[in-house]
């Protein structure tokens, strides 16, 4: 079993930043690729970005590849994502899941999901 809470949303001014955590439990936490979801309101969930067990390989959606950068820390069972350069149509609820390493975009890939954090960016 993993849980996983996200923190470091809130509210931004469109150009602005913010750093999502997503805190994992468990000693497996390498094994996981690691995703990050968003959700806008009236909208299905949908893919953001993805990274490996080890780090080193990641994978974005169109739409925020060059603003959102992916990482994560092994040795603190934490994913993060770097949001820069951010747009009011960032504004959702953002989500981190653990899976297999999966660049279909496909949330089936995953196997746990935190609750979320929500990012609201104004113009």
């Amino acid at each position: 079993q993993v849980q996983l809470v996200e923190s470091g949303g809130g509210l931004v001014q469109a150009g602005g930043s913010l750093r999502l955590s997503c805190a994992a439990s468990g000693r497996t936490f390498s094994i996981y690729a690691m995703g990050w979801f968003r959700q806008a309101p009236g909208k299905e969930r949908e893919f953001v970005a993805i990274v490996s067990g080890g780090g080193s390989t990641t994978y974005y959606d169109d739409s925020v590849k060059g603003r959102f950068t992916i990482s994560r820390d092994n040795a603190k069972n934490t994913v993060y994502l770097q949001m820069n350069s951010l747009k009011p149509e960032d504004t959702a609820v953002y989500y981190c899941a653990a899976g297999r390493w999966d660049t279909s975009k496909s949330q089936s890939a995953y196997d746990y999901w935190g609750q979320g954090t929500q990012v609201t960016v104004s113009s």
